[in-house]
């Protein structure tokens, strides 16, 4: 029975994994969609589908994928028609929350992020209501392998970025909203394609939470982000390494 229960557990893990992975293929085609119609379905010449392509490869979508997404969005059917949203509100213990999407239908998705705000012990609220407590930020991420910390910092700096953050695994390259494409293709003229490129959006204070409340927030976030229209969700929330080593328990 015990191994009967261990691959019953293996392969629900596995179903879950292989759940996640068509969600992440889903989400990012949205993107390349969108940043296909937003200019030349050329990379070279349309920056934001590079980055949608970094993102795509981020998750390890085939190349015949990406390729075909992009052939589909700028044929002349088009494929599906989405447009871009973005819904504010509080989750439990007053965490501010932002969440991006792109949709086929507003009314569909306003009223089902409004719907997991209200079970999930939050509140949606008007466009702006939170974001103000954000900073709107490019941020680009490279392996600490392809250059030392200084030459990084050199380079960034003459790309025109804000700040550049060494960790044992990665710099992570910030830079105002307006200069984030002329800074990445910078780094990358030098550098290479970097393992992440992306617009953020980076709290300017956080709200500690306790176990408790935290359970609360983050159930709140994954329901939002299991939303076929949601791309991103953004939180302002803090966890002391207690509360997370609880949670990972």
């Amino acid at each position: 029975m015990a191994g009967h229960s261990q691959f019953k557990n293996i392969m629900h893990r596995k179903g879950a994994q292989d759940a996640k992975r068509a969600k992440q293929f889903a989400k990012v085609l949205r993107e390349i969609t969108v940043a296909t119609r937003s200019g030349l379905p050329e990379p070279s010449s349309n920056p934001r589908l590079r980055a949608a392509i970094t993102a795509a490869r981020e998750v390890n979508m085939p190349k015949d994928n990406i390729d075909r997404a992009i052939k589909k969005a700028s044929g002349a059917a088009g494929g599906d028609d989405y447009v871009e949203v973005r819904y504010e509100g509080y989750g439990p213990a007053g965490v501010a929350i932002i969440v991006e999407g792109l949709t086929d239908n507003r009314n569909r998705t306003a009223s089902d992020v409004r719907a997991a705000f209200s079970k999930y012990g939050g509140s949606m609220g008007e466009t702006n209501s939170v974001s103000f407590m954000f900073q709107r930020l490019g941020v680009i991420t490279y392996p600490v392998s392809v250059a030392s910390e200084d030459d990084m910092l050199e380079a960034a700096i003459e790309a025109g970025a804000d700040n550049v953050e060494t960790t044992d695994e990665v710099h992570e390259v910030t830079t105002a909203m307006e200069s984030f494409f002329t800074v990445r293709d910078a780094l990358e003229s030098r550098f290479g394609e970097p393992h992440s490129s992306k617009l953020d959006w980076r709290p300017e204070n956080s709200v500690p939470l306790d176990e408790e409340k935290a359970r609360s927030v983050l159930k709140l976030i994954d329901v939002l982000e299991e939303n076929d229209d949601v791309q991103s969700v953004y939180a302002n929330f803090d966890l002391s390494d207690e509360v997370a080593q609880a949670l990972a328990a």
